[in-house]
């Protein structure tokens, strides 16, 4: 008589990560794209055309300005998921989870704080003081339209507005969107760590290459 074979576990589905959700600047992405289109068009007709030092002059102006351009412009963004904040910045990327995350601070300037005192700016989420101006405004019409229409059961609030959701900046409705989740997740064992920053020296290397070749061509005469 046959024993039968004891049978393995059937195995258990994995369960997918959560993708990150991205903030970035489509003002930024707009400008840089226009940036490397006018550098670009500018450089390669001087190198092809140029005749002399220019061909070199130019090519050492695009190792030194394209970098910069893509880090300050098409660079910068914000990855977010239940654990972290990840922070590319123009010339850093900055890993920080939600534990070690004390605070996101909102003035001239977007900025996240850490536990440890240390502080990044947001890159990715440039304030529009003009943006919260027509934010404001729009604010106080809804308030007066409010005001206007108090008694009434058909009426409605200002355009744009509603009594639990006032209007608001882009860049504010993101940080305020950052801020629950920082509240709802810091204490969460998953979201637990240390802060890592790694400097872009894919960005860093070919630009000082090109303003050491610019010195050097300067140099020379």
């Amino acid at each position: 008589m046959t024993t039968p074979e004891p049978q393995s576990p059937a195995p258990q589905p994995q369960v997918p990560e959560a993708k990150d959700r991205i903030h970035r600047s489509s003002a930024g992405i707009a400008s840089g794209v226009l940036l490397l289109a006018l550098a670009g068009w500018l450089g390669i007709d001087a190198i092809v055309v140029g005749h002399g030092r220019t061909p070199w002059l130019a090519l050492a102006g695009l190792l030194l300005v394209v970098p910069l351009v893509v880090a300050y412009t098409l660079r910068p963004a914000i990855f977010v998921n239940d654990d972290r904040l990840r922070v590319r910045n123009p010339l850093r990327l900055i890993v920080l989870p939600w534990g070690a995350v004390a605070d996101l601070r909102s003035g001239y300037s977007n900025e996240v704080l850490t536990t440890s005192g240390a502080k990044y700016q947001l890159w990715a989420l440039p304030v529009s003081l003009r943006a919260r101006k027509r934010a404001a405004r729009q604010r106080a019409r809804a308030a007066a339209a409010g005001e206007a229409e108090r008694g009434s059961l058909l009426g409605t609030p200002g355009r744009g507005a509603t009594p639990d959701e006032p209007p608001r900046a882009q860049t504010d409705k993101a940080m305020d969107d950052l801020r629950r989740l920082r509240d709802d997740r810091h204490a969460a064992a998953s979201a637990q760590g240390e802060v890592t920053v790694r400097w872009a020296y894919e960005i860093i290397a070919p630009a000082l290459a090109g303003a050491v070749l610019l010195a050097v061509l300067a140099a020379l005469g």
